[in-house]
C-alpha cells in the first residue's frame, strides 16, 4: 500500500484541533515527513533543534515500517499526537513530554471527534527484531539470545546453583554470532 501524503492530514487538523496555530498561512512550522525505515521502535516522533534538516527547526517523523500497513486511523492517531507536541513546544512554550498540557489536549481531542483516538502509548505491532549474539555459559553449555554484547555477564542459573547467586568468573558468557538463516 502506498505511503499516504502527511502534509494534507497536517492542515486539517491544524485547523480542527489547533485553531491554526502550527502554521503561518498555508506553511507549516513543523516539517512532517515519513521516516526512511531505521525509526522501528516507536510509531513516531516529534523533535526540535540543530539535527532537523530543512526550513524549520521542528519536525514530525512517522514510521513508515511500523506503520505502512495499518490503518489510516493509525497513522492519523500518531500524527495528530506527535502535533501535541509540537503545539505545546511551540505555541505553549512549555518543556513537557506527556504531562498536563499533553493530556488535556488530547482529551479535547478525542471528546471532539470519533474517528480515532490519541493515546499516550500506541498498542500497535511491531517487527520481532532477531538477536545478533547467542551467549554460551561455559558451565551448562546454555545458549541466550543477547542483542548487544555484555561485558562481564555471567549464567545467572549457573551462578545461583553453584555460587548462592554471587556473580563467578567461571560462569562468565562467551558470545558467538547469530548466523543468518538462508
Amino acid at each position: 500500500m502506498p505511503l499516504i501524503p502527511l502534509l494534507p492530514i497536517f492542515h486539517s487538523f491544524n485547523r480542527e484541533f489547533f485553531l491554526g496555530q502550527l502554521a503561518v498561512g498555508s506553511t507549516a512550522l513543523i516539517s512532517v515527513r515519513w521516516s526512511d525505515g531505521r525509526l522501528r521502535k516507536t510509531a513516531g516522533l516529534y523533535r526540535r533543534g540543530p539535527m532537523v534538516e530543512g526550513p524549520n527547526a521542528s519536525e514530525i517523523v512517522l514510521s513508515r515500517p511500523l506503520l505502512e500497513n495499518l490503518p489510516v486511523t493509525a497513522i492519523e492517531s500518531t500524527l495528530c499526537h506527535e502535533m501535541i507536541h509540537g503545539w505545546i513546544d511551540l505555541v505553549l512554550r512549555v518543556e513537557e513530554v506527556h504531562g498536563i498540557n499533553f493530556r488535556r489536549r488530547m482529551a479535547a481531542i478525542n471528546a471532539a471527534q470519533n474517528r480515532f483516538q490519541v493515546t499516550i502509548r500506541h498498542q500497535f505491532p511491531t517487527p520481532k527484531s532477531l538477536p545478533k549474539w547467542w551467549a554460551v555459559c561455559p558451565s551448562c553449555s546454555a545458549r541466550l539470545p543477547y542483542k548487544r554484547l555484555v561485558r562481564g555477564a555471567a549464567c545467572r542459573k549457573c551462578c545461583e546453583i553453584h555460587y548462592g547467586g554471587h556473580w563467578h568468573p567461571s560462569c562468565l558468557l562467551s558470545y558467538e554470532p547469530v548466523l543468518e538463516e538462508a
